[in-house]
């Protein structure tokens, strides 16, 4: 594979430093933006990604290639390692396909443990609301010098408690105002009559960002669905053995939610928006993921675009996003010094001008030395690929 070269920085953003070691970046002065491509951009379709680093120091990185996303049966899950220390991401490579079905949206996680897990939907019938929620799971170590080697996979069953389920639904439908009510009347109709139907609720459940392990130990998978366009958490209190269901995040578009938690253990769940509102939503949890408040817009902008918010070292929190209303052409971090109550500095990774580049669905981890490391989708021309930067506090502490 020809080594990737650092790709043209727009309007005026400079990118500072060379290809190679991006961990060297992290204590470099001054503060400095690193970014080099995976593998170099291509025709396909490279979409969603998701990026851990493993127990012994590895970044690991997946994503789905294919010609489409749904709707096209040779979308399979891609994967590619950047091993410690190293120059250069390592050749990608399949780490899940199920031949003849669209696979989308992985997840990976690396549990206390040191086992690296994989969660991702196959797509049986075309449609987002078909997506059987699957996963993988391999055993420490794994060397960044060869394809991971899964132990034990399957299916995970998401079984929310029925009647609580649907009652939420209507619940939420009923909130409505009249002219809600008559201006999305065709989209709500599908709505009500699935929230009684139990393949509906069991089915359709997917991914995007990381699983987090909270102080008492409990895992939690943010899951959505475009079923109903809204959110639920998968809860593990066992390592993964079995899930449960929290209760649903009813929003109609609060979807792809990311979770960071306070210092009192309130969690919050930032989410995209799926409908008219073009905000940031946001709810939180009282009780480790069960239970959830009514969904709010935050006064951050969404254009229908994939986020996720951290929680940094220093205690700040870190957001990636598409600052838009409209729009996937400028990726921006914002920093909290108040747990999300404001976010105070704002620096861009990318920005173009609208219809000339678009930069989306981030996944965004802070390593064990301090470097904050994202992932994205970089499509510019027609062509695509995945796109890793690493950039430090500070950088985004100075501004644009």
């Amino acid at each position: 594979m020809a080594r990737p070269t650092i790709l043209a920085v727009l309007c005026g953003l400079i990118c500072l430093g060379a290809v190679g070691d991006s961990r060297r970046a992290a204590s470099a002065e001054p503060p400095q933006l690193v970014r080099q491509p995976i593998f170099k951009p291509e025709k396909k379709h490279n979409h969603s990604s998701c990026v851990v680093e493993t127990a012994n120091g590895d970044l690991l990185a997946v994503w789905y290639s294919g010609t489409g996303e749904r709707k096209s049966d040779d979308v399979l899950i891609q994967a590619a390692w950047l091993a410690k220390g190293a120059k250069e991401w390592n050749p990608r490579f399949v780490t899940a396909d199920t031949p003849g079905y669209p696979d989308c949206n992985p997840a990976v996680f690396a549990d206390p443990d040191g086992k690296i897990w994989l969660f991702w939907p196959t797509i049986l019938d075309h449609r987002w609301e078909g997506a059987l929620l699957k996963y993988a799971v391999a055993d420490a170590p794994q060397t960044a010098s060869s394809p991971i080697a899964w132990s034990r996979s399957g299916v995970l069953h998401l079984t929310p408690e029925s009647a609580p389920f649907a009652e939420a639904i209507h619940k939420a439908v009923a909130s409505l105002t009249p002219a809600e009510k008559e201006k999305y009347k065709a989209e709500l109709e599908p709505v009500e009559r699935r929230a009684d139907d139990l393949l509906y609720q069991r089915l359709g459940w997917m991914p995007r960002v990381h699983a987090v392990v909270l102080p008492s130990g409990r895992w939690i998978l943010p899951l959505y669905c475009d079923t109903f366009s809204s959110s639920i958490m998968a809860i593990s209190d066992d390592k993964g053995q079995t899930w449960k269901a929290g209760d649903l995040m009813v929003g109609f578009g609060n979807i792809q939610p990311s979770l960071v938690r306070k210092n009192d253990g309130t969690l919050a769940a930032y989410m995209r928006d799926n409908g008219p509102h073009h905000k940031i939503r946001l709810s939180t949890s009282p009780d480790e993921g069960k239970s959830w408040t009514p969904v709010v817009d935050t006064a951050l902008p969404n254009p229908g675009a994939g986020i996720e918010a951290i929680r940094l070292a220093s205690g700040r929190w870190a957001l990636v996003y598409n600052d838009l209303d409209r729009g996937r052409h400028s990726l921006a971090v914002s920093l909290s010094d108040d747990e999300g109550a404001t976010w105070s500095k704002t620096r861009h990774v990318e920005r173009a001008e609208a219809g000339k580049g678009s930069f989306h669905y981030p996944s965004m981890i802070q390593s064990r030395d301090g470097a904050i490391h994202l992932t994205y989708t970089h499509s510019v021309g027609g062509e695509s690929t995945i796109m890793h930067a690493v950039l430090t506090e500070d950088w985004v502490l100075a501004g644009d």
